[in-house]
Order: C-alpha cells, then structure tokens, then sequence
C-alpha cells in the first residue's frame, strides 16, 4: 500500500509539473501575441507622426487643420481639411442618429419577443448583411440610393453626404444587433421573473430590468458602430461625390478616409506628405473618440 501512495504521489507530481510547463508555454504565447499587437499601434504611431508631422508643420498647423480650401494639383495648392473634419464628424454622427435605434430596437425584439424560428430567419439575414463587401454597399448605393434621393428631394445629384449617412447606418446595423443580442441574452432571468412577479408588464421589464443590466453591452455595440461608420472609405467614396465641399446634407462632400484612398495612388511630395497627415488627424481622432467612450463606459460601470 505505502508503495502504490508513493507511486501515485510520484505520478500526480509529474503531471503537476507538465501542466505547469504547458501553462507557462501558453501564457508566453500569449505575451508575446499582446505585445506584437501593442507594438504593432507603437509602430503605425509612430511612421504616421513621423510622415504626417513634415507637412503639417510647412503648410501651418492652424491653416491644415481650419483652412477651408483643398485644392492639391492646382497651380497654387490649398490643403486645408476642415471640410473633410466636418464632414467625417457630421458623417458618423448622422448615422448613429440613424442606425443605434434601429439596431437597438431589433436587438431587443430578437433577443425577448421574437420566437425560435423568426429569430433564426433574421438573425440569419443580419449575418449575411455583415458579411456584405463595403463595395457591394457603394454599388447598391449608386444604382439605388443616389438615383433615388435626386428624384425625391428634386436636387441636381443624389451623390451627398446624405447617401453617405445612410450607407453607413446599414452598415453598422449588424455590428449593433449583434452584440446587443449578445448582452441581452447574458442578463439572468431570475431579473426578468422577478419583475413579472412584481406586476411589470413583459415590456416594461425589458426597457426597464434587462436592457439597463446589459447597458455596458450595448454601449460597446454602440462603439463598434462608430469605429465602423468612421473608418469606412470605399461604400462612402461611391456614394457621397468626393468632393471636397464643406458639408451640406444634399451636396457632394468627401470625408477623411475617401480623401487618403482618392489622391494618394497619383501623389508625391507635398501632396503624398499631406495625405499622410490627414491619415495621422484620423488615426488621432479615432483614438480620441475611443478614449472617450472607455472613459463614460467605465464611469457608468462604476455608477452601475
């Protein structure tokens, strides 16, 4: 017996051992993995700065930043981006107006209301919708959408930043509905039972008992959808004219990244220096949007 215990003892020690070898192995991999994508952001942060910085500091950080005019193969070029800043601002906002409602609305019918096989069919269509190429969006906004606005609203052409806002709110519907669903589903239902128990009708225990507990969910979701609608390029440049007016809701506009995509194959000197510049505005100001929102998701965390 003492030596079937010692035997055993001997074994279990072994195979203590290798898997704490194979969990080290792991967690290495897994550091080094985390510390490639953290260098990775070093890296694109510093070559944007690194080639955005000289053209900024020639043209003017006040003139790049707040001039009004981008005008890259005149003879006398401008490259004042205010318009493309305002447009991208008026762009992402336009289409969160549009889009989290709807998301959010289908989110909760899908995930408290809808039964088993409905909630398949469509959530089986928002799949397939996320899994659509940006350029499929632009052609369909171009053969429909633009058309369509122009006889509507009686203006000379349907390509506007209007089309643009639209465009981008379908395109973050699935990333909204998505992870909402997600955040939904987690809420336990002794939450929801309890409130029925209480006297709450089932839509009022949804808007008021589950959809508060999974708010931190649905916030994120909501994130996701801004970094989609600010990042797109090629859906929005097909849509919106590319042109770089100062945004107006029935006008050709262009936006931060069809500016970067449009020029930047036939540029040099200055105007590829002034491209990258622009890239480093855009690359700032996604991580100033995402800072921001951490901050308040966090805050309502806490508060929660």
């Amino acid at each position: 017996m003492a030596n079937k215990a010692t035997a055993f003892l001997i074994g279990w020690r072994i195979e203590m051992k290798k898997t704490k070898i194979i969990e080290n192995i792991i967690h290495g991999i897994f550091l080094i993995l985390g510390l490639i994508t953290v260098a990775s952001v070093l890296l694109i942060t510093i070559y944007l700065v690194i080639a955005g910085i000289p053209a900024i500091t020639e043209i003017g950080f006040f003139k790049f930043l707040f001039g009004k005019k981008w005008a890259s193969t005149a003879a006398e070029p401008a490259f004042g981006i205010l318009p493309f800043i305002l447009t991208s601002i008026y762009g992402t906002a336009g289409a969160i107006v549009l889009g989290v409602p709807i998301g959010f609305f289908t989110a909760v019918y899908l995930s408290k209301i809808a039964t088993g096989k409905m909630r398949e069919a469509m959530e089986a269509a928002v799949s397939l919708l996320a899994g659509i190429p940006s350029v499929v969006y632009g052609l369909v906004g171009m053969l429909v959408l633009v058309p369509g606005i122009r006889k509507i609203f009686h203006v000379p052409d349907g390509a506007s930043l209007l089309a643009a806002i639209i465009i981008l709110a379908i395109m973050i519907l699935p990333s909204i509905i998505k992870v909402s669903i997600t955040a939904l589903d987690a809420v336990p239902k002794e939450y929801e039972e309890a409130s029925l128990a209480l006297g709450a009708t089932p839509i009022e225990t949804y808007f008021r008992v589950s959809v508060p507990a999974a708010k931190s969910g649905i916030a994120a979701a909501v994130v996701l959808g801004v970094g989609r609608a600010i990042g797109e390029a090629m859906a929005v440049m097909m849509v919106s004219g590319n042109v770089p007016n100062m945004p107006s809701l029935f006008q050709s506009v262009r936006f931060l990244t069809t500016a970067v995509a449009s020029e930047m194959a036939y540029s040099s000197g200055l105007q590829q220096q002034a491209l990258f510049s622009i890239a480093l505005v855009l690359f700032l100001f996604i991580m100033l949007i995402n800072v921001t929102l951490n901050f308040f998701l966090k805050k309502g965390g806490k508060t929660a």
